[in-house]
């Protein structure tokens, strides 16, 4: 099994001191899955993340992806599908292997902000958010909670061991660090082509 270079387990660990419990920052391109009682954090723009979990375990982990350009491409499965399945099997691959179970995964999805207007010909964040739907839907995972599309990016405080997730609607962006971090990201998908396959856990 190869991986994209632009999907990577999360690394940014630090404490975070308004809720005092060990916490993972979750980059473009990254995801994290853990057991323990601590915090998953993330901004989102145009990019959508996907916050699943086992209720019965308390095992979950959060992903945060954006679909490459589908451009002019045609057929079945286009890249930019096939690029948002392999982020979406890598998470509820690590959660299988951490002792969920298939079955019992439910979702709560958030993101796919226009915050990158005039990048592209089509909304990246609504075709962002119209994959994580449909690929939930029909891998029959349950969606308990979403907040999607609109005009402002996201801050997402995901607590996987009780599902509880809070989110800050960004309305008042003094800086372009979201659209210039996801500008790049963007740019490293597109240049990176999908290589090889994920087999999703069963």
């Amino acid at each position: 099994m190869s991986e994209l270079a632009v999907t990577a387990l999360a690394t940014n660990h630090y404490y975070d001191r308004n809720f005092s419990t060990e916490a993972i920052k979750i980059l473009p391109g990254e995801y994290f899955v853990t057991q323990s009682d601590m915090l998953l954090v993330t901004v989102l723009g145009s990019c959508v993340s996907a916050c699943i979990r086992d209720p019965a375990t308390g095992v979950g982990g959060l992903n945060h992806f954006m679909l490459p350009d589908a451009g002019q491409e045609t057929g079945a499965v286009s890249t930019s599908a096939r690029y948002g399945t392999h982020a979406m099997e890598l998470l509820i691959n690590q959660l299988i292997k951490l002792g969920a179970r298939r079955s019992h995964l439910e979702a709560k999805v958030f993101g796919g902000g226009n915050v990158l207007a005039g990048l592209t010909v089509t909304d990246v964040g609504a075709r962002n958010s119209a994959f994580v739907m449909d690929f939930l839907a029909t891998e029959r995972i349950r969606v308990h909670a979403k907040d999607l599309v609109g005009r402002y990016p996201r801050k997402i405080y995901y607590f996987p061991a009780t599902g509880k997730v809070l989110v800050k609607k960004l309305k008042s962006m003094h800086n372009s660090t979201i659209v210039e971090r996801e500008r790049s990201y963007r740019d490293r998908i597109q240049s990176e082509p999908v290589s090889g396959e994920v087999e999703l856990f069963i």
